[in-house]
């Protein structure tokens, strides 16, 4: 699929959407829907084309199919994420929960399965997109960046947390989104909704366990019996530790 043409682009910077999609007929849908509703997108046949262009020009967000014919979507999403900050919408035909997990503890945001509805593609992109402009700018207080806690140091900014021993690991956004949570409003009983941002969360949606499981599995020395990051059965999580700002 050679990429869509597109008007010049406007000085008011619309979000820029990268679709990766070998199919012609879903790429168009994806690729109407998101510009209808005003988004900059480009689409890509294959991983490695968009593999080169990445450098070249950083979207907001990348919407991946994982049935690629150079390579299998679940590594290329593994490659974005580790190379770019950038937000990850999984669009596949694979439906099994394997796929869907791994999906999210490699770095992917969203998982949707197709068929789907287009307007539920735009409001999942939507959601994406505040969730990573909560994380860069906390609504209603001054910008903070490092956050400590047991040894450990959260960059904000940088999406980095620098473990006890001076190792860095890169976080996902959603996964920076999540503990910042956390270091915002420690010894709070915190909601699977208010954890992930959204309203009206789907009792079957375990995107918010599988996050946290990836963090724990990170900061707590036994993550099977964690003592920073607790749940509260019935009512959700709490961060046990005590928080530095600096």
């Amino acid at each position: 699929m050679s990429h869509p043409t597109h008007p010049p682009a406007l000085s008011s910077k619309r979000p820029l959407i990268y679709v990766v999609e070998d199919d012609l007929a879903v790429a168009r849908l994806v690729i109407h829907a998101l510009e209808g509703f005003g988004f900059d997108v480009e689409g890509f046949h294959d991983g490695s084309s968009v593999l080169r262009q990445l450098p070249v020009a950083r979207p907001e967000l990348c919407v991946i199919d994982l049935g690629l014919p150079d390579m299998d979507g679940i590594e290329l999403v593994r490659q974005i994420s580790s190379r770019n900050n950038c937000g990850l919408l999984i669009l596949t035909g694979r439906g099994h929960t394997f796929d869907r997990v791994m999906g999210l503890e490699i770095g992917g945001d969203d998982y949707m399965v197709k068929p789907f509805e287009p307007r539920e593609l735009v409001a999942r992109v939507r959601s994406i997109l505040r969730r990573r402009a909560a994380v860069t700018l906390p609504t209603g207080a001054p910008q903070r960046r490092y956050a400590s806690f047991v040894g450990w140091t959260l960059d904000c900014a940088a999406n980095t947390l620098l473990a006890p021993d001076g190792t860095p690991h890169i976080l996902g956004t959603a996964e920076t989104q999540v503990l910042r949570t956390f270091v915002e409003r420690p010894h709070q009983i915190l909601t699977r909704e208010q954890l992930m941002g959204q309203r009206d969360l789907s009792p079957m949606d375990r995107s918010i366990d599988v996050r946290i499981s990836r963090i724990r599995r990170k900061i707590e020395d036994d993550p099977q019996n964690p003592k920073i990051i607790k749940t509260v059965y019935g009512a959700g999580y709490m961060f046990t530790a005590a928080v530095a700002w600096g």
